[in-house]
């Protein structure tokens, strides 16, 4: 089974400089990169972080200056 489809894992969420953000199961090292924001975590409640924080999936340098 791949492991980020296994329920039974846990999971953290990660964040890299672009504000990009991913679902990875806690058994796999951290990549270069990347930070821990969530977790360890169930695996859903690691994808309800993801979808209340991550609004925009564009790369911050894509998604252009922040509003005033």
């Amino acid at each position: 089974m791949n492991p980020f489809d296994d329920e039974n894992l846990s999971f953290r969420v990660l964040t890299n400089s672009g504000g990009q953000f991913s679902l990875w199961p806690g058994t796999l090292d951290v990549p270069a990169g990347w930070n821990v924001r969530h977790g360890p975590a169930a695996r859903a409640e690691c994808l309800e972080s993801i979808a209340a924080n991550w609004t925009d999936m564009r790369p911050r340098a894509a998604a252009g200056p922040a509003a005033p």
